[in-house]
């Protein structure tokens, strides 16, 4: 059997996860939230991609439309629900993000259905051979992308006010408003990152795979599983993350005998991760007390 269209199947897949882990990240270290409705904005902007097209809108038009709508549904959810989630746990801002996944998935159903739809790029209709694997630009714009985002939100984390301030907030939220930060400013513009991102992500994974409104919405249960790969700090673990995880589900789906399990690959991968990182942890604090 032939795994190298697999594997570079897996690539792709797996650098939209890390993609859209990426903006996941950035929001959890900048406000604290863990955002389970990554996957939903996602599938909402990918739908209204597909609708607008259907209007017979231009395609590059409505993407940035439905990358634009992505970010504004981020936005004003952080916007009313940002200052009061400030104030409760972790629990509950968790609890507070998965109400927003389900009343998203429940508009996508009433107004879309969940029947599954196909959405292909222009430049999904451009494809080669790279080593007997077919490849279109797309694909190869999922590779770059991945890159280019985490390396770009480096950059601007280490080198603009706004990634500065980021930072603070990340390390000391108490102490960075003590010293003149405008957090909630910070905070919005966190969201409004976070939701382009899960825009540009749900728009691209509904060109890969299929554009259906549950599927997209929990696609970010593999999109978490490259978070906690980057034990949910480093920007580059994430995409390894993601691209492991991307892998690791596309070959498990090229054996028919195991292929319905593929769905457990994030599980399986986050769960050695954890466990691995717990081992470390105790194995380091076993040395300094001895």
């Amino acid at each position: 059997m032939n795994l190298l269209p697999f594997v570079v199947a897996g690539l792709v897949i797996g650098s939209v996860y890390a993609l859209s882990g990426v903006g996941v990240l950035v929001l959890y270290r900048t406000t604290g939230v863990l955002n389970f409705a990554h996957g939903a904005v996602g599938g909402m902007a990918a739908l209204l991609v597909w609708q607008t097209v259907e209007l017979r809108m231009q395609p590059p038009v409505a993407i940035a439309l439905g990358i634009a709508a992505g970010a504004a549904i981020a936005f004003l959810f952080g916007l009313v629900a940002g200052p009061s989630l400030a104030r409760v746990d972790q629990l509950r801002k968790a609890i507070a993000t998965l109400g927003l996944a389900l009343a998203l998935l429940g508009v996508m159903l009433f107004v879309w259905n969940d029947k599954a739809r196909t959405m292909r790029l222009e430049t999904s209709r451009i494809s080669f051979d790279v080593a007997g694997a077919r490849v279109n630009v797309t694909q190869l714009v999922c590779l770059a992308l991945a890159l280019l985002v985490v390396v770009g939100t480096l950059l601007a984390l280490r080198h603009t006010s706004m990634g500065t301030s980021m930072r603070a907030l990340a390390s000391d939220r108490e102490l960075a408003a003590v010293v003149g930060t405008n957090v909630r400013l910070v905070e919005n513009t966190a969201w409004a990152v976070s939701g382009a991102v899960a825009g540009i992500s749900g728009i691209l994974l509904a060109d890969q795979t299929r554009l259906e409104p549950a599927f997209l919405t929990f696609l970010i249960i593999p999109e978490l599983a490259a978070v906690v790969i980057g034990r949910f700090v480093s920007l580059w673990l994430t995409l390894v993350g993601g691209l492991a995880v991307g892998v690791g589900q596309s070959l498990v789906s090229a054996w028919p005998t195991v292929s319905a399990f593929s769905t457990a690959v994030p599980f399986v991968v986050a769960t050695i991760v954890i466990l691995v990182a717990t081992r470390r942890r105790v194995v380091t604090v076993g040395v300094v007390r001895a």
